[in-house]
């Protein structure tokens, strides 16, 4: 892995919109929030163009100026850290015009997103061994901190590449009028642990007082946008698996349904993409997480379909878009220590 260098006070954060800006509110107010936060903190900003435009359509901007400002400002001198404004739904537009390669043998920078981000994040691991930071976009960043943004800005720094499960978290249908507004932890949470039973041929229920330890490369990022990816020149996962053979899949999904969900990992596996799989720590999906379709819900759409792979599945994990989020390294080594509704991520970049 090329390891990017931490950042300090004094560095440059660069601010990138390669698939939504912050063209309306109530972006504009937790980016301009979060900017105040970061400068009080002793960080110079910069910020590319399309991060203020809102005159595409479903993103930002033009696709080939988001690239455009992508690239600049990862390959800028004078920028230590690019944090994306925002997630989206059309950045797979914006790295068609994007050459990965220039990347490669540039100085690595860390890359901090999520959602749409992942077009650009795995991308970057898989083609270039280059990890990234999955976890809260900048307009995240605007509210008071809580341990999201504590623990992904611990990351940037270098200071804490450490990360504990919340007890609670935020419904995925709450909504507020407050732009900065805290979370509202009012859900308690309950992880669905699973092994396979030899005996039984299937996932069984983890025993809760017994603990489950992954170890392994973490990658991952949304389930919708690796789909996408899937099949494309922005992935080789021959090439990944080959290096790479303990590999923790983190992943979570937005808009997929539990049906999607099924399919979708159905298609990565036909794919080979969890050869090297060791376990998966799977979010909290946003679109599914009430649904039922015919029987299938957020849990067979994982256990029923990974079920040859026989590794441990960890469910309704505090990633992605259902608030609180642990923010991770991919591509960083980590042990996973799951026990109970108790989760500990433990990584490290050696």
């Amino acid at each position: 892995m090329k390891t990017p260098q931490f950042i300090k006070p004094g560095d440059t954060i660069g601010f990138v919109a390669p698939s939504y800006g912050i063209g309306s509110e109530p972006y504009i107010t937790r980016f301009e929030a979060a900017v105040r936060r970061f400068t009080d903190r002793g960080y110079k900003i910069k910020t590319c163009p399309s991060v203020f435009k809102a005159d595409g359509i479903g993103i930002s901007t033009d696709p080939k100026d988001a690239a455009r400002d992508l690239i600049d400002i990862y390959l800028d001198p004078e920028v230590d850290a690019v944090i994306s404004v925002g997630g989206g739904e059309l950045m797979n537009e914006t790295i068609t015009n994007v050459d990965f390669s220039v990347f490669r043998d540039a100085e690595p920078k860390w890359y901090l997103g999520y959602s749409d981000n992942t077009n650009f994040l795995f991308p970057n691991l898989v083609l270039n061994d280059i990890p990234g930071i999955y976890g809260p976009c900048a307009t995240g960043f605007g509210k008071e901190w809580e341990k999201t943004e504590e623990y992904a800005f611990a990351l940037l720094e270098g200071k804490d590449l450490h990360v504990h499960g919340f007890d609670r978290f935020q419904r995925p249908d709450y909504e507020t009028y407050d732009p900065l507004a805290l979370y509202c932890l009012t859900e308690e949470k309950i992880l669905s642990s699973y092994t396979f039973s030899e005996e039984q041929g299937r996932y069984v229920k983890a025993d809760p007082s017994k603990e489950i330890i992954l170890k392994g490369i973490i990658a991952g990022g949304c389930l919708d946008i690796l789909e996408n990816l899937s099949g494309t020149k922005y992935v080789d996962m021959e090439e990944f698996n080959r290096i790479h053979s303990d590999v923790i899949w983190c992943i979570e999904a937005c808009d997929l349904t539990p049906m999607d969900i099924r399919r979708t990992l159905w298609h990565l596996k036909q794919q080979g993409w969890f050869e090297s799989a060791k376990g998966f720590v799977i979010g909290r999906p946003l679109a599914a997480f009430y649904m039922d379709q015919l029987g299938v819900d957020r849990f067979n759409a994982c256990t029923d379909v990974l079920s040859d792979l026989k590794v441990p599945l960890i469910l309704d994990a505090d990633i992605g878009h259902i608030d609180p989020m642990m923010p991770l390294i991919l591509g960083s080594n980590a042990e996973i220590r799951v026990k109970g509704n108790d989760i500990d991520i433990r990584m490290s970049l050696d």
